[in-house]
């Protein structure tokens, strides 16, 4: 019988492997060459680096992590070593330069997520960029709440995309693999009518170059109307799939209307719950029982 000790969560290897075979940083190099994100590999890089691959096993990846992000968050790990390492040695098991390894992620606390801007909140946030002579804020916060726009797609978009008489707006593809029409309301269209006032085709629609300009704008025209401080992603995407099933609108036409893909995501990430929902349908089943009665 074969006692002999194997780590788990690796394919066995020959010992041949681990002396010989390619390098962490070779089989980095080449998974990068091929296309790969390299955002997060340089430190992991310098960590490992000549390193034989087939030698690296779950401990040393979440060990890894722990050095180069002594202080960070779970999900930090996750995202800037775990991921980047793990991708990094599947590719070199496509390639069949070691086995495949299985990386215990490290244990995250459930986000905090920001409440949707409501339509009061909406009202008074354009108001103080009404009084601050703010039109370019208060027009890309409006958009990206009422068509579901990402921060980085407003911040993109072009005059040449956009048609006020048929009120609709083009976002080319940034996240996702095609380009999206989206709807705007007449009173977007009044607004962004004012704002094309001696603009070319080339020019962007609401001027702002950084999602991080859009971000601290924000937040400062919130501290002067006294109201809670919403980023982009919370005011914008998140309130408009909170907002299109509030006013009765069907999973599928929300997501369709504002580009999501994956029912999941929409529903867990994305609308939020009414506080008295049990309540609400508690009411419409009486209602019902009423009419049926």
């Amino acid at each position: 019988m074969d006692m002999s000790f194997r780590p788990t969560g690796v394919t066995p290897i020959h010992l041949s492997d681990i002396r010989t075979g390619r390098s962490f940083r070779e089989a980095a190099d080449a998974y990068i060459k091929s296309g790969g994100e390299q955002r997060y590999l340089p430190p992991i890089i310098d960590y490992f680096g000549d390193r034989p691959l087939a030698s690296i096993y779950p401990a040393d990846i979440r060990e890894m992590a722990e050095v180069i992000y002594p202080l960070a968050k779970g999900s930090t790990r996750n995202r800037q070593a775990v991921t980047p390492a793990r991708a990094v040695l599947m590719w070199g098991y496509d390639k069949g330069w070691c086995g495949l390894i299985r990386v215990r992620r490290f244990k995250t606390d459930k986000p905090k997520r920001l409440k949707a801007a409501s339509p009061l909140w909406m009202h008074d946030f354009t108001r103080q960029c009404d009084r601050d002579v703010l039109p370019h804020l208060a027009a890309i916060v409006m958009f990206m709440a009422q068509t579901g726009a990402r921060i980085s797609e407003a911040v993109a978009l072009r005059w040449s995309e956009v048609d006020l008489n048929a009120r609709t707006a083009l976002l080319l593809k940034t996240k996702t693999s095609t380009n999206s029409v989206r709807y705007i309301t007449d009173g977007l269209v009044g607004r962004l009518r004012d704002l094309r006032v001696d603009q070319s085709a080339d020019d962007r629609v609401f001027r702002y170059t950084s999602r991080h300009s859009v971000n601290e704008r924000i937040k400062a025209v919130c501290e002067r109307a006294g109201i809670e401080n919403k980023p982009p992603h919370t005011c914008g995407r998140r309130t408009f799939a909170t907002r299109a099933i509030d006013l009765g609108m069907d999973v599928r036409t929300a997501m369709t209307a504002g580009g999501w893909e994956s029912s999941s995501v929409f529903l867990e990430i994305y609308v939020q719950p009414r506080v008295n929902a049990g309540r609400m349908v508690a009411d419409r089943f009486a209602l019902d029982d009423v009419a049926n009665a």
